[in-house]
This record gives C-alpha cells, sequence and structure tokens, in this order.
C-alpha cells in the first residue's frame, strides 16, 4: 500500500499491456440486429474494475457495467446474436462478452483480428486477475478506487467534503461531527486536508476492525505476535479444527505479509486477517468442495442438479429462446436439460415453447452447444429431456444430429451384457449423454430372439402437455404421436412413462421407466404418501416439473421432493429466487458435480422413513446449531436506492424436512454497509441433518415496503463447519 497521496498499484497490473490497452480503449462495433449495428466507445476505468461505454451520437450517453458482472468473453461468432447478424466474413473480428444472471450479452465487431483478439485476452486476463485477488486485497483496491474518485480536483488531497463524499461512496453514512471528528485525528499537519501519511492514517482508522482485535489479541501471546502454537489454539478452540503445527506454519507461510514476522515464523494481525478472509476460512468444508461421496451407486441414489425449459431466457410466453441458455445452465453444474421439439421449416426441428410466442431455435444448434459445455463444470453424465412433438421426418433427423454430433459420448445400448438390472453408476457413465424421451417397445425386447418392431408406431406423448390449463389444440395434438425407430433406440435408461399410482408402478414398470409429475402433484405425493414415494425412488427416478401457471418462470420449493427422494428436480434456472439459491446450494458440494448422493434410509427397500411423520430410525440425530453473527464488511448499495446507505440485518434460514424448517434474524443496523456490527446469538434444532441446508441472507431493512435482498449464501447443514 502505498502512503504518499491516494495511489494504488491496481495489484501488480499497472505495467501490464492488457489494463493499458483497455484503459485506452477504443470503437467497436456493438450489434443487436442484422440492421441495428453501431459503434459505441469503450475503455476501462481508473478503478479497474468497471467498464465505460458511450454513443458516438450528438447527445452522448454513457452506461457502465462492472467486470464482476462478466461470466465469460468469447472470441468468434459463438452466441446466437452474431451467428443470426452477422456474415461468416467476420467471425475472426467478432467476440462477445457474457454476463452472470439474466442479462443479455453484448456482441462486438473490431475493426481487425488482432484488435479483436487483443480486447478477449485483455479482458479475461482482467478477470482472472480480479478473480486470484484475496478479499483483502480486494477491499483496499476498491477503498483506493473510492478514494480516487473523492478527490474530485485531483490533488492527491482529501479535503473534509472529498472525505464526507467518500464516506458516503464506502456505504456509511456518518454525522458531520463525527467526520470533524475523524478528520482532525488524522489532519496532524493542521493544514486543513489530508495528503500522504495522514491518509494512510485515515485507512487505517477506517478499516479498524473491533471484533478481529478481542479474538487476535485473546490467542496474540507471544511479544504481540501469534506463535504457530497461539494459532493452532486459536484453530482449535474457535474453529473446532483438528489442527497441528504444520497446518499454523502453512498458513503463516501463506498469509503473513510482514516478511521480519514470517522468518520469525510469527502471524501479525494484518496474516489473521489474511487469514480470515481466505477461502481456506470459509464456512463450506473445504473436504466437500470437490468431489468426496460414492459415486458407484445407481443413478437414481442421487439428487441430480435439473432444469427446465432449459433453452428459455426470461419468461415462459414471449421471451427469447437461445443456445446460451443451455451454456448458462450447463456451465452451472445442471445435469438435465429439457428440449422442446417441434417440426421447423426446410426440414430442421426446432426448439422453442410451444403455442406460445417465445423465439425459435435450431435443435442441431442446441446440440452442438450442449456437446461443447456438458463437461466443463463437471465430467458426470448429462440427460438430455425431450418433449417431442415432431413428425416422424424430423425425428428422423434429430436422431441424426444427436448420433452425428454426440458421437460416442451418446449411450444408445445398455452398459455390460444383457439385459441390466438396475442403472449404472455416474462413474461408469462419465463424459456420457443419456437421453431421456418415449420408447416404442420395452428394453427388454432388444434382447429377445424375435426382436421385430415397425420402423414407427403411434406412442402416447405426455411430458408437460399434462396441465389441467391447457387450450383444446393442445388436447388435440396430444393423442397420438407417431415415434421414429431411430430415436426410439437411442433411449436406454430413461424411458418417459405415465404414473398410475405406486402399486401400478411397483408392479408393471422397469426400472429405467420414468415418469415426470407436475409440482402439484408430486408436492401432493410428497406431503400425503412420502414413504411411498421414496420407495418407488429407491427404483426408479422421478421427474418434477413447475406448473403451468408459472409463466413469469417463477420456481417451487424443491426441499420437500428432495425429502421424498425425487431425484431429478426442474428448476427454471434462468430465474434468480429463494429456490434456485437452495438448489445451488445443495449442488454446491461434492465438486459442483451435479450429482449429490441420497442418504442411506432413502436408497433402502426396507425404509421406514416418513419425513412428515418422523418416526424413529437412523435418520433423527438431532443436532443443535448455535450460530453468532459478529459483523459484515463492504456491503454492496442496490442499484434501485444509490443514494441511500443501506441498513443491513442478517436472517439465516433451516431447510429440510418440516419439523426442522425454521428462521432468524438479526436486528437491522441503521445506515452503515460499511462495516456493521450485530454480536447476536441465534438457535435451531436440526433433528435430519442430512436433508437440511442452512441459508444465511443479507436485506437491507426497509421499514415502508419489504426488505431488499443484498446477498446470500446456501449450504447444506453436514457441509458447515464449526
Amino acid at each position: 500500500m502505498e502512503t504518499n497521496g491516494i495511489e494504488n498499484k491496481n495489484n501488480g497490473l499497472e505495467n501490464d499491456r492488457y489494463l493499458q490497452f483497455l484503459l485506452q480503449g477504443g470503437d467497436l462495433l456493438k450489434v443487436r440486429s442484422s440492421s441495428w449495428k453501431k459503434t459505441r466507445y469503450f475503455r476501462l476505468m481508473e478503478d479497474c474494475k468497471t467498464m465505460f461505454r458511450e454513443s458516438k451520437r450528438a447527445f452522448k450517453t454513457s452506461k457502465t457495467f462492472l467486470v464482476d458482472e462478466i461470466s465469460a468473453v468469447r472470441m468468434g461468432r459463438q452466441s446466437d446474436g452474431l451467428r443470426k447478424n452477422t456474415e461468416e466474413n467476420v467471425e475472426s473480428r467478432c467476440f462477445s462478452i457474457m454476463f452472470k444472471g439474466r442479462r443479455k450479452n453484448l456482441d462486438l465487431i473490431a475493426s481487425s483480428e488482432d484488435e479483436a483478439r487483443q480486447w478477449v485476452d485483455s479482458l479475461q486476463k482482467i478477470l482472472s486477475s480480479l478473480n486470484n485477488l484475496s478479499t483483502q486485497a480486494k477491499t483496499e483496491h476498491w477503498i483506493f478506487s473510492c478514494l480516487r474518485k473523492s478527490d474530485k480536483n485531483k490533488d492527491d488531497k482529501l479535503s473534509l467534503s472529498e472525505l464526507k463524499n467518500f464516506m458516503h461512496m464506502i456505504n456509511i453514512e456518518v454525522d458531520d461531527d463525527y467526520a470533524e471528528m475523524l478528520f482532525e485525528k488524522c489532519d496532524k499537519s493542521n493544514s486543513g486536508y489530508l495528503a500522504g501519511e495522514e491518509i494512510k492514517h485515515f485507512y487505517d482508522l477506517l478499516t479498524h476492525r473491533e471484533e478481529i482485535d478481542v479474538i487476535y489479541g485473546e490467542y496474540a501471546k507471544t511479544s504481540g505476535f501469534m506463535s504457530p502454537q497461539n494459532l493452532v489454539d486459536f484453530l482449535k478452540k474457535e474453529q473446532r479444527e483438528d489442527a497441528t503445527l504444520a497446518d499454523a506454519h502453512n498458513i503463516i507461510q501463506k498469509h503473513e505479509p510482514d516478511e521480519n514476522a514470517k522468518e520469525k515464523k510469527l502471524l501479525s494481525k494484518d496474516g489473521f486477517l489474511m487469514y480470515m478472509h481466505h477461502p481456506e476460512a470459509l464456512v463450506l468444508n473445504p473436504d466437500h468442495r470437490e468431489v468426496y461421496q460414492d459415486m458407484d451407486q445407481p443413478l437414481n441414489h442421487y439428487f441430480i442438479s435439473s432444469s427446465h425449459n432449459t433453452y428459455l431466457m426470461e419468461d415462459q410466453l414471449q421471451g427469447p429462446s437461445s443456445t446460451e441458455a443451455y451454456v448458462r445452465a450447463l456451465l452451472k453444474g445442471c445435469r438435465c436439460v429439457e428440449l422442446d421439439c417441434w417440426d421447423g421449416s426446410e426440414g430442421e426441428p426446432e426448439i422453442y415453447h410451444g403455442y406460445t410466442l417465445t423465439s425459435k431455435i435450431l435443435f442441431k444448434d442446441a446440440i452442438k452447444a450442449i456437446k461443447e459445455y456438458a463437461f466443463k463444470t463437471s465430467d458426470y453424465p448429462v440427460i438430455l429431456s425431450l418433449e417431442n412433438h415432431c413428425s416422424v421426418e424430423q425425428q428422423e433427423v434429430m436422431a441424426h444430429h444427436m448420433s452425428s454430433i454426440l458421437g460416442s459420448a451418446l449411450v444408445t445400448s445398455p452398459l455390460g451384457d444383457g439385459m441390466p438390472k438396475c442403472f449404472p453408476s455416474p462413474e461408469e457413465l462419465k463424459g456420457k449423454f443419456l437421453i431421456k424421451g418415449k420408447r416404442l417397445n420395452k428394453l427388454e425386447a432388444t434382447f429377445a430372439p424375435d426382436n421385430t418392431e415397425d420402423d414407427e408406431e403411434d406412442v402416447t406423448e405426455e411430458e408437460e402437455s399434462d396441465d389441467e390449463d391447457q387450450d383444446q389444440e393442445k388436447k388435440k395434438e396430444k393423442k397420438k404421436l407417431k415415434l421414429a425407430k431411430a430415436l426410439s433406440d437411442m433411449v436406454v435408461y430413461c424411458k418417459s412413462v405415465h404414473f398410475h399410482g405406486f402399486e401400478d408402478a411397483r408392479q408393471h414398470l422397469s426400472f429405467y421407466e420414468m415418469s415426470s409429475f407436475k409440482e402439484n402433484k408430486a408436492l401432493e405425493l410428497a406431503a400425503e404418501s412420502a414413504n411411498a414415494y421414496i420407495h418407488h425412488n429407491v427404483e426408479k427416478l422421478s421427474r418434477i416439473y413447475p406448473a403451468g401457471s408459472r409463466t413469469n418462470s417463477s420456481n417451487y420449493s424443491p426441499v420437500p421432493l428432495w425429502s421424498a427422494g425425487c431425484q431429478v428436480v426442474a428448476l427454471n434456472f434462468q430465474t434468480t429466487c429463494t429456490d434456485m439459491d437452495v438448489n445451488q446450494g445443495r449442488f454446491l458440494i461434492n465438486g459442483k458435480s451435479g450429482y449429490v448422493l441420497k442418504p442411506a434410509y432413502m436408497r433402502d427397500p426396507a425404509s421406514e422413513f416418513d419425513p412428515v411423520t418422523l418416526t424413529r430410525g437412523d435418520w433423527l440425530q438431532h443436532k443443535t446449531l448455535h450460530i453468532m453473527v459478529i459483523s459484515g464488511q463492504q456491503l454492496p448499495k442496490l442499484s434501485k436506492k444509490k443514494s441511500s446507505i443501506v441498513d443491513p440485518l442478517v436472517r439465516v434460514e433451516v431447510y429440510g424436512v418440516p419439523d426442522d424448517n425454521a428462521e432468524e434474524k438479526t436486528s437491522a443496523i441503521d445506515n452503515n454497509g460499511f462495516n456493521p456490527e450485530w454480536n447476536e446469538n441465534m438457535e435451531f434444532n436440526v433433528h435430519v441433518p442430512e436433508l437440511a441446508l442452512v441459508r444465511f441472507t443479507v436485506e437491507d431493512h426497509d421499514s415502508a415496503t419489504s426488505n431488499e435482498f443484498v446477498g446470500q449464501y446456501t449450504v447444506p447443514f453436514n457441509s458447515l463447519r464449526m
């Protein structure tokens, strides 16, 4: 950290050619449609965190977005927009900026291939630099950029009004008296402004952490520092970790910024803070970040991260369909994606939401995107859930595209020799695609000596056409569908069938025959016949999908359905909401593989477990969860209220079996998003820890309207560290 005035070395990037290129910026052609292509000037702002763009009109309009909001930068015509709205001859000059959440891509064309490459390389470089910063470095980076912005006249000095402006910028509201007191405390030279060491002193006062002082002071027993033994004591007593002296030496080596202290094998308060801010000290058990579960169980013994109408970017009625939606879901760890297939023009099947105004994409483009991104986040199998409304001719085209694009990764016959008795495991299916859809016959028939069936036959198409609120047109269409043999033969382990009750399924259905349940029907079964549902799911797969009335792509809670053993609980991945947060929390663990092993009592054919009645059994492992919410740092301002300061509170919720559902919240701290302190205790009783999740939410309290969401973190109960 520099002491002479308001300077910062931008995380060692200052002299970096990539950074210099972005700071200088340049003109790019922004593409919205085949007719809308306009020049925009883009550059990185001085805080090295914000991208600025300006139009070239007489009345210039400018917009900004955070580098942190970018999920990926892709070279070439990889987005739907660029493929549709540009010619192949500009391929090498094109690139796209993809964003997190629902924000639309930025499709851009540079003036040359070299320039496009330079933009892509530079943006990727700064993205990885920001991602690799420690929390502490990010804090310093941010505070210094705010200090620079506050120094209106750029004289490397802070006047009292500039200081007040700075406090507001970093989301802390102080009265004038307090600001003046801070100012006078730091203005040692009585010059009426802060410069050099005085700004450093002001920064230290501002970032002083009372709660860290207290805990550090308690264990720093070696001439004001923590020795390795002091650190082990802290890790054992406070963090309840099974730590050794070797662990303590590693922490000091890795996190101590003062070389003198490091040489003496001591941990300073700064080093301690660096460690406390590091992902190593996260509440998530580090062993659970990698694949740690047994992946050799049958596929239906796992909860599987699943998406509904995956092709949609927004709502269910008139929003855009896009291959980008498949990419986003797969990168989030989704392992079951849905494709609604309809006859398209020129013999090419299309994907869209039937009987609505959603836009259309080509089936083959979706399969190509899925092939490219299926195994970037997880190596474990992807299920393609087909809702097939196509003619036999276009079904043949679908089968051809899947066969030619997915190649040997597509499972088209059972693994091993002879008729299987149960599902293969995720481990055996690594890197493979499974097709879920209709089939002309039983799988057993393929092993019969007289296996001769017609090339096409009538089957009833169910899936999501089962909505009561469907129109007459859907009802007519639903009756009969001719099925092409080539497509039917690709359905091996996930044959779609109607559900006629648990007893009927037990007697007549094979393990690979699976039903789809609308959310209301599934929730009713989970509430009234949970144990029967669990037994059904010990042998078979169940897929749940949102009610047709959720036209805005809202979601339902997956928790009661997991508690009934349902594996494929499909949500609208494009919608950010509590239910989606909880879903991502469930699949945060096990290497974000998209597969989480169900508890043993949900894999046992004789299981007596019922999440509603909770009779005695192995599942009852009563735990008391004690939480003390101590403090927060640098909570962001909410874009809707740029002028106001956050009044933060923390809400803690437990999701699980009905008896375990609970929530508590802290009081709200007025006007302090910078360093609020709560020091409040909470207690929760958890009876079935294997099915419980804990969600921490920060909200901006508003007495007039509902609180605004600031941020959240959801983690399975059994993956919490003490």
